[in-house]
C-alpha cells in the first residue's frame, strides 16, 4: 500500500476528529458492511484493549509475529538497506540515534527517536525515548503509523508497513515479540472468510500478484511476515531506490503504487544485465530505471487506469540535478562515507548472506510423517510438517518459513539453514561440514518450543 496515501488521508481524518472533539461538531463515520463501528471522535484515538474490541481508527498494540501480510512479496534490498544501517554505527557517530529507533518511533505514532543510549533495544521501548510522548500525538505523527485490518478470528492483517515491520523483525534486537502500535483501518472480524476477502479486494487492501505477475488466491498468502516467508521482488526493491529520482509519490497516490511501477519496469529493464552485488552496477540499474520512468510521457498507462503522472513521474529527472547531486548523489555515497547511501548499505548487507544450496527435493504445504534425508538438499518451503525431520550423511537442509511439529535433527550435514521456522520440539544441529544458520543475519528469527543446540 502507498504510505503517502495513508499519511495524507489520515492527517485529514485525524485533524477532523480533533476539530470535532474541540467544537462538538459531529463527524459521521463511513459504514462498513457487518463491521465493528468506528470509535467516537477524540483528539488522540483510543488504544483498544484487544483486537476483538478494536474499532476503526483505534490504536492497537500488536506483536510483529502475529501480523499477516496482504501481499506475497517484498523488495528484499529495501530490507537489506535497513539491516545494514541498523547494524552500523554511522548514525551514532554523527550524534544521532540509530535509524531503527527512528523507524519504531515513527511506526508507533511518536515522531522520531530523541534519545537511545548504548543499552537501548527495540524489545524494551522504555530503553529509548521518542520525540512525541504517548498521549501527545499529532495528526501528522499518527498519520505515519502503519495500519491493520482485524479479520475473522481476530487475525491481524497488515495493510501498510510490510517493509518497516519486516526490518524491525529481522534486526538482531528485534524479533517476533517486538510490539508496536498500529492504526486499525477496519474491524471486519464479524465477516465470514469469503466475505472478508471480498471486502479486502473491493477496498484494494490486498495485492494478489506474485513477482512474476501471476494471480494468486488469498489462501496462498504467507501467514506471517519475514524475509523467509515473503519472497523477493527485485523490481519492487529497485523502485524503492528510484524514489525522488524518477518518481515521487503524489498526495493522492493509489494503493500499491510501487508495485505498479515494478510491474512496468519488469518488462523494460533486464536486471540480469547488472551485478546487484556491486554498488556501482546497482547504481547504474537505479539510474537507468529512473531515467526511463522520468522520460516516459506523462499520459502513458503504467497500470490499468493509471498513468505515469498519476503514479508520480518526475518530469525533471533527479529534480533537475546532475547525477552526482540530489537524491541520486545521496544514494551513490560509498559504505566508507560518514553518511553512506542506501544502495551501499543494501549491497553490503546482501553480500553478507551466503548462497542457499539448490534444492533436490522440496516439500510445501501439509506433510504428515517422518522426513529423512541422507543425500542431496531437502528444502521445506512454507511447509507444515507433522513428524520428525532428520538429516545425516552430508545431506543439506533448508527450512524456511515452515512449521514443524516434531524434532529437527541434523548430524554431520553439509549445510543447514533454519530461518523463519516455528518448531514444536528440539532443534539439534551438530557437526555440519560446511556451515549452519539457525537464525542470524537476514535469516528470519525462529520460534522454537524446545531446546536449540547448534555445534
Amino acid at each position: 500500500m502507498s504510505r503517502t496515501t495513508v499519511r495524507t488521508a489520515l492527517v485529514a481524518t485525524v485533524a477532523a476528529l480533533v476539530v470535532g472533539a474541540t467544537t462538538g461538531a459531529a463527524t459521521p463515520a463511513a459504514a462498513a458492511p457487518s463491521a465493528v463501528p468506528a470509535a467516537a471522535p477524540s483528539a488522540v484515538p483510543p488504544t483498544a484493549p484487544s483486537a476483538a474490541q478494536a474499532r476503526e481508527g483505534d490504536l492497537l498494540q500488536v506483536r510483529l509475529g502475529d501480523l499477516r501480510p496482504t501481499q506475497p512479496n517484498i523488495g528484499h534490498d529495501q530490507i537489506h538497506y535497513k539491516l545494514g544501517r541498523y547494524a552500523g554505527t554511522k548514525d551514532t557517530d554523527r550524534g544521532k540515534p540509530n535509524k531503527r529507533f527512528d523507524d519504531w518511533c515513527e511506526a508507533d505514532g511518536r515522531g522520531e527517536a530523541a534519545e537511545a543510549g548504548p543499552g537501548a533495544t527495540l524489545r524494551d521501548p522504555s530503553s529509548f525515548r521518542c520525540t512525541v510522548a504517548t498521549g501527545a500525538e499529532t495528526p501528522a505523527s499518527l498519520a505515519a503509523m502503519k495500519t491493520v485490518v482485524v479479520g475473522p478470528g481476530n487475525a491481524l492483517y497488515l495493510t501498510d508497513g510490510h517493509h518497516t515491520t519486516t526490518s524491525l523483525l529481522e534486526t538482531p534486537d528485534g524479533g517476533p515479540d517486538v510490539r508496536v502500535r498500529m492504526r486499525v483501518q477496519a474491524n471486519l472480524s464479524q465477516l465470514t472468510p469469503a466475505a472478508f476477502w471480498a471486502q479486502m479486494q473491493a477496498r484494494s487492501w490486498v495485492w494478489l500478484r506474485t513477482a512474476g505477475g501471476a494471480a494468486i488466491t488469498p489462501q496462498q498468502l504467507p501467514d506471517r511476515i519475514g524475509l523467509a516467508l515473503l519472497p523477493d521482488d527485485p523490481y519492487r526493491g529497485l523502485v524503492y531506490f528510484t524514489r525522488d529520482v524518477g518518481y515521487a509519490p503524489p498526495a493522492d497516490a493509489p494503493e500499491y503504487l510501487e508495485f505498479f511501477w515494478a510491474s512496468w519496469l519488469r518488462t523494460r529493464i533486464d536486471l540480469g544485465r547488472y551485478d546487484l552485488h556491486d554498488p556501482a552496477s546497482y547504481l547504474r540499474a537505479v539510474e537507468d530505471a529512473s531515467r526511463l520512468m522520468s522520460s516516459t510521457p506523462g499520459g502513458t498507462e503504467i497500470a490499468p487506469g493509471r498513468t505515469a503522472d498519476q503514479l508520480g513521474r518526475m518530469a525533471r529527472w533527479n529534480n533537475g540535478k546532475a547525477a552526482d547531486k540530489g537524491e541520486l548523489g545521496d544514494l551513490s555515497r560509498p559504505i566508507t562515507d560518514p553518511k553512506p547511501g542506501k544502495v551501499a548499505y543494501a549491497v553490503d548487507s546482501r553480500n553478507r548472506v551466503p548462497a542457499t544450496p539448490a534444492c533436490t527435493r522440496t516439500v510445501t504445504g501439509p506433510y504428515t510423517g517422518p522426513l529423512t534425508v541422507g543425500a542431496g538438499v531437502l528444502c521445506l518451503d512454507r511447509a507444515q510438517v507433522r513428524g520428525p525431520v532428520t538429516v545425516t550423511g552430508g545431506a543439506s537442509l533448508v527450512l524456511r518459513g515452515s512449521d514443524v511439529t516434531g524434532p529437527v535433527t541434523a548430524t554431520r550435514a553439509r549445510v543447514v539453514e533454519v530461518c523463519g521456522a516455528r518448531v514444536t520440539g528440539p532443534v539439534v544441529v551438530r557437526g555440519s561440514t560446511e556451515r549452519s544458520r539457525v537464525g542470524g543475519w537476514a535469516c528470519t528469527p525462529n520460534e522454537v518450543r524446545g531446546p536449540v543446540v547448534v555445534g
